[in-house]
């Protein structure tokens, strides 16, 4: 008989699709690493699991004790996951940005939610970093995971999303194009990459509104690049420990408008329905399209799943209200 012994075993091996229709301007092979074949329909998973993990490891977790994370849902998914089957409980924060549906399954999942302002700085007490923080120091018997600089979040994808796919491309990859967030994925699966082959260019998306891209390229945060956005699951007001710079190439900004359009996109040309950072992710690849060639291979992560997004990018009235659509 084939089954797994938990929904845990389920995470990851998730498929490498053509895309077709959508990329017929781009010249080069262009390839989705779909991660909504996830349990929880999204990458995260793969690093919620691992940061369980370590902390287990090293007794930061114990028996019966509650995680805290500050997320923008899908990590808070993968934890919730991890929780449910090791028998602890969760308790997230997140931003009142952030879509009904994330905070609808975050709860369905048994976890408790507090929604914090999106628009206030990062060390400003209300905000989801500083109300987590704090959470962790009040409950007891707690652990609070910091994806931002849990380097366990990178070595999640170190140990099984860059493997994944230099396996799945015979090595033949010259390209790696990623959202950029907590930094994990772009950093872990782009250090495993760039150890088989160094020539592989990784490229980093970010979002206007995010200190990202000038922080890569100058070792500063602008201030004046900081500013409230409405794209989800991309771009920070902080430097998480996470994000490895020296492995990212080059950084490219996508308007919200222009992310929402993309996630839209792909749903009707390729029958994906994807997060909105998804269509953050194609739209930027489609900006640099003049960088590549025929013969190049091209990896781009889609990190999660349109179901998220149904009440917002998926919704006309929302759209509308936006300016992004007539």
């Amino acid at each position: 008989m084939q089954y797994s012994e938990n929904i845990l075993h389920t995470i990851g091996n998730t498929p490498l699709v053509k895309l077709n229709k959508i990329a017929e301007d781009i010249p080069a092979l262009i390839l989705a690493k779909v991660e909504t074949f996830n349990p929880g329909h999204s990458i995260k998973d793969r690093m919620a699991l691992k940061m369980v993990e370590v902390a287990e490891q090293n007794g930061t977790l114990k028996p019966g004790g509650t995680i805290i994370e500050c997320t923008s849902g899908n990590t808070g998914m993968g934890l919730a996951l991890a929780a449910a089957i090791k028998g602890y409980k969760c308790i997230f924060t997140t931003s009142d940005k952030q879509s009904k549906e994330k905070m609808d399954i975050l709860r369905a999942v048994g976890a408790e939610v507090i929604v914090c302002p999106t628009n206030v700085a990062a060390d400003d007490p209300r905000s989801y970093y500083s109300v987590a923080e704090k959470l962790s120091k009040e409950v007891e018997n707690s652990c609070w995971m910091n994806q931002y600089d849990n380097l366990a979040n990178s070595l999640g994808h170190y140990e099984s999303t860059g493997p994944e796919i230099w396996k799945q491309t015979e090595g033949k990859i010259t390209h790696l194009v990623v959202g950029v967030g907590t930094g994990g994925t772009i950093s872990g699966t782009g250090r495993y990459l760039k150890e088989q082959n160094p020539d592989i260019k990784i490229w980093g998306i970010d979002t206007y509104g995010s200190a990202l891209k000038k922080y890569h390229e100058t070792g500063e945060i602008d201030e004046n690049e900081i500013y409230s956005y409405i794209t989800e699951g991309i771009g920070e007001d902080i430097i998480p420990a996470n994000v490895d710079f020296d492995t990212i190439d080059f950084m490219e900004k996508v308007t919200d408008k222009d992310g929402a359009l993309a996630t839209r996109e792909l749903a009707i040309k390729e029958g994906l329905l994807l997060g909105y950072s998804c269509g953050s992710a194609f739209a930027g690849l489609r900006q640099l399209k003049d960088r590549l060639t025929p013969e190049d291979v091209v990896v781009i992560i889609f990190h999660d799943h349109g179901s998220r997004y149904v009440g917002k990018v998926f919704n006309d009235d929302w759209m509308k209200e936006q300016g992004f659509i007539d």
